[in-house]
């Protein structure tokens, strides 16, 4: 039996992110990985900046309401690296919403071509049934002038 390489599980990664995509069932997906996002810089900016977040718990709304693009301003990172945890959540937050934007427009876009599609081919087999019958009846007329000229070139 051949030894097949490995597929890299980066690939691997990129396929079912494909699939999910295709079979648009992506959203699961990208709230996975909002909150993952949201519970690790909530993680990270508590350990950079623990004036401004005390607890993991302050970190992670901060984290939430930003990756969200709302910033209440109720907390807000006052460190430099503090800051730049906070730019980096604001990049992906945004990026996230763009993303999600993206994906329920081309599941509209989508679904209304599919209804334009269906409905195209039911008219087009109606227009094909009336055709099919038009020939239907011209064979029958040619059928009765055929008849027609046997019997007086009899």
């Amino acid at each position: 039996m051949p030894h097949l390489p490995k597929t890299p599980a980066a690939f691997r990664w990129r396929e079912q992110i494909q699939n999910a995509v295709a079979s648009r069932r992506v959203f699961p997906y990208l709230a996975s990985i909002t909150i993952l996002l949201g519970l690790l810089a909530g993680f990270v900016v508590t350990i950079v900046d623990r004036r401004d977040f005390p607890t993991f718990g302050t970190g992670v709304w901060w984290a939430i309401v930003t990756l969200g693009t709302v910033g209440y301003g109720d907390v807000v990172p006052h460190t430099p690296w503090g800051r730049v945890v906070g730019s980096a959540v604001i990049v992906v937050g945004v990026t996230f919403i763009a993303y999600l934007t993206a994906v329920v427009t081309s599941y509209f876009v989508s679904a209304e071509e599919e209804s334009q599609r269906e409905s195209s081919e039911r008219a087009l087999a109606g227009e094909m049934d009336r055709a099919v019958e038009i020939l239907r009846r011209l064979e029958d007329r040619l059928a009765a002038i055929e008849a027609k000229l046997d019997i007086d070139s009899r």
